[in-house]
């Protein structure tokens, strides 16, 4: 049996974390704790859960993975630290472009110590912007490999028009799944005709409120519910019951941190699932990241083996694969592996 393909196309970011005891003020110059460069963005996270996910062992993965984004030819990130990572965790980077003139997308990152680990952001696209942005050109890319990925995944990181473009092409295919996680959602939301018929829409609480009040704009008499309010089982059901029926999504999952997910399937099954218990959390950065790769993982193997998809189990192995990752600092180096 050939192994299942998956084709992540996303982010791919540096992250540089200071942490210090205390914010400097204006004009104040303080001695900080450490320094760390680490590989991130949404996508390359995903990607590396995917990849990890198929390990069976540490040398026998039973599905490819491939990562299609973008880097700046301008630093020396992606051979030194980016392209490794991605490497070690099973991922094909042959899809990542290089692109001159700008440098990759990198966020910088202050923890501080003395308000409990709060962070401060500051976000550069980069290449991350600059070279997603011409979805033909993007296709292309992918169609250059000669192979048609089982499952192709996106998120919010890279350019708006890009990815509703991507996710709208790939649906109307019709031979792959799309897995579909909104985050971020735009300040613009997202037209309720990029989530027609997706395979998979996953999302948190609150981007669950921003896709339903996108809907509600354009005129869906749906069951509209406030971001600030914990969504009780009876109100998950009923807004995963409208996305399936008013846009024919076949699998939503809704995850509730501490409270566990929600998933729902467009034949009336649904089911809220307790969160793994864990001792310690140490980081939860990667935590959505991986649920998103081992369920993706799940869904390519059961499109393999020609079988109806167990969402029950594919949502409980990322669940525990999340919770793992929780224990561990750090964003994708937390994400385990499938035979741990």
């Amino acid at each position: 049996m050939a192994k299942p393909l998956i084709r992540v196309i996303g982010s791919i970011h540096l992250d540089f974390v200071t942490t210090t005891p205390k914010c400097p003020s204006a004009g104040e110059t303080l001695q900080a704790t450490r320094f760390d460069i680490n590989a991130g963005g949404k996508g390359a996270n995903q990607a590396a859960a995917c990849g990890r996910a198929s390990f069976l062992s540490q040398n026998e993965q039973d599905i490819d993975v491939e990562m299609l984004g973008a880097v700046g030819k301008d630093d020396p990130y992606y051979a030194s630290l980016l392209q490794p990572a991605l490497h070690d965790s099973g991922v094909k980077t042959d899809l990542i472009a290089q692109i001159a003139g700008t440098t990759t997308g990198s966020a910088t990152i202050i923890v501080d110590e003395g308000a409990g680990g709060e962070n401060r952001i500051l976000f550069v696209p980069g290449a991350g912007f600059k070279g997603m942005d011409n979805v033909k050109e993007i296709l292309s890319r992918g169609m250059d490999q000669g192979r048609q990925p089982d499952v192709v995944v996106l998120q919010g990181e890279i350019p708006r028009d890009s990815v509703l473009a991507l996710v709208e092409q790939y649906n109307a295919s019709g031979g792959t799944e799309v897995v579909f996680n909104p985050a971020p959602v735009w300040p613009q939301g997202i037209p309720a005709r990029t989530l027609k018929s997706l395979s998979a829409l996953i999302v948190n609480e609150n981007e669950c409120s921003l896709l339903v009040k996108s809907m509600v704009a354009e005129g869906y008499q749906i069951h509209n519910v406030d971001k600030q309010e914990d969504l009780d089982e009876d109100t998950l059901r009923k807004v995963a019951h409208e996305f399936h029926t008013l846009l024919h999504v076949t699998t939503m999952i809704i995850t509730l941190g501490s409270r566990g997910v929600f998933w729902s399937q467009s034949n009336g099954k649904s089911a809220l699932v307790n969160a793994t218990k864990v001792e310690t959390v140490v980081d939860t950065t990667a935590a959505g990241d991986t649920f998103v790769g081992y369920f993706t993982a799940e869904l390519a193997r059961s499109r393999a083996r020609g079988v109806e998809f167990d969402v029950p189990t594919a949502c409980g192995k990322a669940a525990i694969a999340a919770a793992k990752c929780v224990t561990r600092a750090g964003a994708m180096q937390s994400i385990p592996y499938g035979y741990e």
